[in-house]
């Protein structure tokens, strides 16, 4: 019972996490076409330095019950290495997309908003092979 309960905690936590991973840049976007809005632009900054918050929090939970699963649970294989490695990579892209949220807060330009949208989607990808990873076990 308490591997179930951890696994949904660890589950419950990473989607809260990915939905930031998702929801920031276009957060992002939507900064770069606000333009000549200085209130709309404040409003968002705002509202991704909350979610940019929010999302660290969420990872840390994620981390926290994923470290039980494999420490205590004792969850391993070829597989799981093969995860983290991908979620080490989606962790960079959430940093990155931090990094630019501050540049733009400081006044600095952001990407394109065509790149923002292209980059928006490259999460998906990885967490397609995330959730192969974990529900096949291919090794």
């Amino acid at each position: 019972m308490a591997y179930l309960l951890t696994k949904s905690l660890h589950i419950v936590f990473v989607i809260a996490w990915m939905a930031t991973v998702f929801y920031l840049p276009r957060i992002l976007v939507n900064i770069g076409e606000a333009g000549g809005e200085p209130a709309v632009k404040a409003r968002l900054e705002l509202m991704g330095r909350r979610l940019y918050k929010f999302g660290h929090n969420m990872f840390g939970l994620a981390f926290l019950f994923g470290l039980v699963l494999w420490l205590y649970f004792h969850v391993s294989g070829g597989w799981l290495h093969a995860k983290i490695a991908l979620v080490v990579l989606m962790l960079g892209y959430f940093i990155w997309t931090g990094r630019l949220l501050k540049k733009s807060i400081a006044g600095g330009a952001l990407p394109s908003t065509k790149s923002l949208r292209i980059l928006n989607e490259l999460p998906v990808l990885v967490l397609l092979a995330i959730v192969y990873l974990v529900v096949a076990k291919p090794f």
